[in-house]
């Protein structure tokens, strides 16, 4: 799935929503969080023990709210302009955007239950 696309990923055959998780760096960000949707950006690095424990959640969510729900994960080791911008100090740290604009951030791991109900009050 490329980091940025007009309108919704479907299934071709049965029209299905697809879960849109993508990676995304400095380069393609401004584009990968233009979008309508909700977009909930994960700002990781692969030595970092609980952002691989928040990995699995991520994806989870992203095939739940398919409809309305777009994951973007950065790794900040290789993206230290978005890292910087969002003054991403401590990791995990979740942005989440609507239109591009910041409307509310997490810091640090968190259970499954409250990045769902978050999305909900946000969605």
């Amino acid at each position: 799935m490329p980091p940025s696309a007009s309108g919704s990923p479907r299934c071709a055959k049965c029209h299905v929503d697809l879960p849109w998780l993508v990676e995304a760096g400095d380069s393609d960000f401004a584009a990968a969080v233009d979008t309508k949707r909700l977009v909930l950006v994960d700002l990781w690095a692969p030595w970092c023990g609980p952002c691989r424990m928040v990995a699995p959640v991520l994806e989870k969510l992203s095939r739940e709210f398919a409809d309305s729900l777009k994951v973007v994960k950065v790794n900040v080791d290789e993206s230290p302009r978005t890292a910087q911008r969002y003054e991403a100090r401590s990791i995990p740290m979740l942005l989440f955007m609507r239109d591009g604009a910041l409307v509310d951030t997490v810091v640090g791991a968190q259970p499954e239950h409250v990045l769902r109900q978050r999305i909900r009050a946000l969605g």
